[in-house]
């Protein structure tokens, strides 16, 4: 990877990064080299594209086709009132944008469907899933397993959340072999919202260590967070030998 210079502002900027021990200047160089998709700007994107942005990810790619609801601003925190009726990829992509003006912020006010999806994870380094729509994840988990791009998940509801680092195998697919008749959608039973702020945060944390290579990554395990015990437990996921997608 070819050195990318900092200049005064970004280096006060990353500071604490340039200080870790296991980030500095060669994993802040990283950073900056890299692409992350983020499909969702909901409860989870938002938090995640937040914390992604401000740790400087060079290129950020955020994908979702709703506009910006009243409902929306109980969690997510990418948005402010004035954003009311706007499409998600734009407020998502303006706000970014300002955090951080030394990174490349994209927006797709569009859906991520079997249409879009080779496009928009050709040219990326990793992706990031905060949606909560089976469909949508079973295709983004697809793509990321044909063109080789590790995978964060995450998922809330009520008061629990959970968080997992996808490859080529286990992939998804393999965690959630088919789409759970009882699936439960936030609209349904309701979430609490800084539970968002907290699994969000852990998607940009595993992304960031995978990026830089910090550290021991979730892959192939899921952590689960029970936010009203204030507990968190983590479970191996195996590979699925029939799984449709990777093969086991």
């Amino acid at each position: 990877m070819p050195a990318m210079l900092f200049n005064d502002t970004e280096i006060e900027r990353y500071a604490r990064h340039l200080v870790l021990r296991e980030v500095g200047g060669p994993g802040q160089q990283k950073l900056k080299g890299a692409s992350a998709l983020i499909v969702g700007a909901g409860g989870l994107g938002s938090p995640a594209a937040l914390y992604l942005a401000a740790a400087g990810v060079g290129t950020l790619i955020i994908v979702d086709p709703d506009s910006v609801e009243l409902s929306n601003l109980q969690r997510q925190v990418l948005y402010a009132e004035d954003d009311l009726g706007r499409s998600k990829a734009e407020a998502a992509t303006d706000r970014l944008a300002a955090l951080n003006p030394h990174i490349f912020v994209a927006g797709y006010n569009g859906a991520f469907d079997a249409s879009t999806a080779d496009e928009l994870c050709d040219g990326v380094d990793i992706v990031l899933d905060g949606t909560d729509d089976f469909a949508v994840r079973y295709e983004v988990n697809a793509a990321c397993v044909r063109h080789g791009k590790p995978l964060v998940s995450g998922a809330i509801g009520r008061w629990t959340g959970q968080v997992g680092v996808f490859g080529s195998k286990p992939c998804y697919r393999c965690l959630v072999p088919e789409i759970p008749p009882d699936a439960e959608t936030c609209v349904a039973v309701g979430v609490v919202g800084a539970l968002a702020g907290v699994v969000g945060s852990m998607m940009a944390l595993e992304a960031i260590k995978l990026i830089v290579g910090a550290g021991e990554p979730l892959t192939g395990r899921l952590l689960i967070y029970d936010a009203l015990a204030a507990e968190t437990r983590t479970v191996k996921v195996g590979a699925d030998p029939e799984c449709p997608v990777c093969g086991g």
